[in-house]
């Protein structure tokens, strides 16, 4: 009964979801978008995106006219953008001083421009995609671990050589990988292990029956009896072609990596959409709805009345709007989550949020 009353109020909140007056992707300035910025140091796409634009997804169709910039992700710090309409249509232009060196009277060198800003603060995302992975419940349960070494230590540092299990074929190289917490649904379903990247193990002995010998190198923190050995390298960041998620994708943010209660700009969550659901670069607006408030004498809310609240529509449960508090962008994808870093918050963010079109 529990779960279908957590299905019929997930049906009522992607029903009640606010996404607001028009889904069509039409590009409006904000009314007090400066028109002229600067580029600064550590800008991102993103950020300036949203200086000038409620959807900042959409800041390709600002340079749709641009002939200067061939390509708008070169946008460098000290840059100028300078905002203005053509033919009733808003059109990004950059003014760039290019730097001279002169190196005779009759001879000048243009000094080479620093590094384009990123699209996101990949500074901010790339621990998430070096150290830490969701895994298949399966895959991680039958991965080799580590069983200890000469010294009868618990622990384990670079260069200290340690017994694990075998298990299939040897490899040169592996992470040793510590499960962290078990990622559920709002509704108990298991949809991977969060393991944390400890440290990076060489093989030293493969010859034995039922063990192998490992080195302990590249020590992100000390390793510890019970330790799994994953084959494989981190994902990387890639290329991404930012879009807005369709009107169909509903889900909720179900977790973080650090087990926060409220969340903002910046912070990392996991979203309960697999790799066959969506892909990374999606923008997903993020909804916030209020408690259930049950009608009568004393009207309350479902939190706080021992009351059953009723699926059916008898006049006396009220159901609130879902209301956006922010925006996120979905970074990595395994089998049944996904990272998504938030961009935009005007409240804070929790487990629980239903994620959609932005």
């Amino acid at each position: 009964m529990l779960k279908i009353a957590k299905k019929w109020a997930a049906i009522l909140a992607g029903l009640m979801l606010w996404v607001g007056a028009s889904c069509a992707l039409a590009l409006e300035v904000k009314p007090d978008a400066p028109t002229r910025y600067t580029v600064k140091k550590n800008d991102t796409l993103w950020d300036i995106a949203g200086i000038f634009l409620d959807k900042p997804w959409l800041w390709p169709e600002l340079w749709r006219n641009n002939t200067q910039i061939l390509n708008p992700h070169l946008i460098y710090s000290g840059d100028v953008l300078i905002l203005r309409i053509v033919d009733g249509e808003p059109v990004l232009d950059v003014v760039r001083q290019k730097t001279q060196v002169t190196l005779s009277p009759n001879a000048n060198r243009t000094v080479k421009q620093g590094e384009p800003i990123n699209l996101l603060p990949w500074s901010v995302i790339e621990p998430y995609l070096q150290h830490h992975e969701i895994l298949d419940a399966g895959k991680y349960e039958i991965l080799p671990h580590l069983l200890g070494n000469k010294n009868a230590s618990i622990r384990f540092v670079n260069e200290d050589l340690v017994m694990s299990r075998r298990s299939g074929r040897a490899r040169d190289q592996y992470r040793v990988i510590r499960k962290q917490s078990t990622i559920e649904d709002l509704d108990g379903n298991e949809l991977g292990v969060q393991i944390h990247h400890i440290a990076d193990a060489s093989m030293v002995e493969d010859r034995a029956e039922g063990e192998w010998l490992v080195k302990i190198d590249g020590s992100n923190s000390e390793a510890k009896r019970g330790d799994k050995l994953l084959y494989g390298e981190p994902k990387t960041a890639g290329d991404m072609a930012l879009q807005p998620a369709d009107e169909s994708q509903r889900a909720f943010i179900v977790g973080n990596l650090h087990q926060y209660e409220l969340l903002g700009k910046y912070d990392v969550v996991i979203v309960d959409l697999g790799e066959g659901e969506i892909e990374p670069g999606t923008v997903m607006g993020i909804y916030q709805q209020g408690p259930v408030i049950i009608d009568g004498d004393e009207p309350k809310y479902s939190t706080e009345s021992k009351v059953v609240v009723s699926v059916f529509d008898d006049g006396s449960t009220v159901h609130q709007p879902a209301l956006k508090v922010g925006e996120l962008i979905i970074f990595s994808t395994f089998t049944n989550a996904s990272y998504g870093i938030i961009t935009r918050a005007s409240d804070m963010v929790r487990t629980g949020n239903i994620v959609a079109q932005p």
